[in-house]
């Protein structure tokens, strides 16, 4: 990295993974928003400023998962980091909720370490072209799966998969595909106000399911992208999941009850991510329908939409 001052504005938005069967492979991009802007400094430091959901809580200094993610990247890349760095970041996913808040980190990292790697000088709100594979890919080996990275960066739906090892799949990045949403579906999102950590949600999962349960949940995560792009009437029996759900339940007992709540009223709900948030997959007409039951309604309900655009990075002024 040459010397001098460079900084830039990345965007990131929050995602959803899993959608019921999907496990650790179907992801969707939601519509609220983590803003940072990273500048290269000459002389050494870090600064660290943040606001936003969890500002009382995050780190402001290298152990800010955003940083870490940045020195990780030019480590890979083998590029050398700037002297200096100051990170802002203004967050609006909310932490620890099963909205991809690490994941939105982690892609802002891989992405700002690009943009101020190999942007030219750029007039002030130029896009700063960087390599969105590459960014998924990085981003998915650090988060362990690639569902909720690959929604953030590339926005709208994604159906991806990470190469085992084996030498069976052809390439060596993960892959996203990007399956074209009807242009009816909408989400609403039941926002609970405890967290859930990641790790203590995998914790609970089984090593093995029997044969049966994993056929019947192939075939409804096959129905899951087919009701999403084009019969959006087969939502609810393409949400059923026979994975992590029901394992999961004791962890977060209250979301699974709005899940059963909602899924008998005929809304296709699912635990977002790890959880706790309760997402609910619908269309444009039936939004309004999309309400806590009574004795329910100390959820936060909110309605993101979908971005059809994931990260950015532009030249900051």
């Amino acid at each position: 990295m040459t010397s001098g001052t460079r900084s830039v504005r990345i965007r990131v938005p929050a995602s959803t993974a899993n959608l019921g069967p999907g496990f650790d492979s179907i992801g969707l991009a939601l519509g609220l928003w983590d803003e940072y802007v990273a500048t290269t400094l000459d002389v050494p430091g870090l600064e660290v400023q943040v606001t936003g959901e969890g500002a009382a809580d995050v780190p402001r200094d290298e152990s800010h998962l955003v940083v870490r993610t940045m020195r990780h990247t030019w480590r890979t890349l083998g590029l050398a980091g700037p002297a200096g760095l100051r990170l802002s970041a203004c967050n609006g996913v909310p932490h620890g909720r099963g909205l991809g808040s690490s994941a939105t980190a982690i892609v802002a990292g891989v992405v700002g370490a690009q943009a101020l790697s190999y942007a030219a000088e750029l007039a002030p709100g130029a896009p700063v072209p960087v390599d969105l594979r590459l960014a998924s890919h990085l981003a998915s080996v650090l988060e362990g799966h690639p569902d909720n990275a690959s929604a953030s960066v590339f926005g709208g739906l994604t159906v991806s998969w990470m190469p085992d090892g084996s030498g069976a799949d052809l390439g060596a990045l993960t892959v996203s595909a990007r399956p074209v949403l009807h242009p009816e579906i909408d989400v609403v999102a039941f926002v609970p106000d405890q967290q859930l950590a990641t790790r203590h949600a995998r914790a609970v999962l089984p090593s093995s399911v029997p044969l049966k349960d994993a056929a019947a949940n192939s075939g409804r995560a096959a129905l899951l992208v087919h009701a999403l792009t084009t019969e959006p009437v087969h939502l609810h029996a393409a949400t059923r999941d026979w994975l992590h759900q029901e394992p999961r339940r004791a962890s977060y007992p209250d979301s699974m009850r709005l899940v059963d709540a909602l899924r008998s009223q005929g809304h296709a709900a699912v635990v977002s991510g790890a959880g706790p948030t309760v997402l609910v997959l619908t269309t444009r007409a039936r939004l309004p329908e999309v309400v806590a039951p009574a004795g329910m309604r100390h959820w936060v309900r909110l309605t993101p939409g979908i971005p059809s655009e994931g990260v950015t990075a532009v030249v900051a002024g």
